[in-house]
């Protein structure tokens, strides 16, 4: 009886961490980093970059899956103003999450990409 109890204890304690933070990012675990500098918000020092590391593999004007393009500003302040940039980005439900099969983006590229999209997406 005794070997039972451990066994069930045991597997109860890697249940628990395999299924606790298996969905923590940055953002959600620290929204008000102080590590975040979001001062200067622009799109081409900030958001473009972003676009280049994360979404231009698959959303480029050559490239341009689902019909959304983020390697230039018109496309992308497109998505910005119609609310699919920061739904895909932030996983809202209703969108696709992305980037697509990886993981969430760091919170402080999520705040700078709201900071942005709130200031009205503007091609500084």
């Amino acid at each position: 009886m005794k070997k039972i109890l451990t066994g069930i204890s045991g597997l109860l304690v890697l249940s628990f961490l395999f299924t606790a933070c298996y969905n923590d990012n940055e953002y959600d675990l620290y929204p008000f980093s102080n590590t975040c500098d979001s001062s200067n918000v622009t799109y081409a020092q900030t958001i473009a970059p972003m676009m280049i590391s994360n979404c231009n593999v698959c959303h480029s004007t050559t490239i341009a899956t689902g019909n959304v393009v983020t390697d230039n500003y018109d496309g992308l302040s497109t998505i910005a103003k119609n609310g699919k940039l920061w739904g895909c980005v932030n996983r809202d439900p209703g969108f696709l999450p992305m980037p697509d099969g990886e993981a969430k983006l760091a919170g402080c590229d999520l705040g700078k990409i709201k900071k942005w999209i709130n200031a009205g997406s503007p091609n500084n």
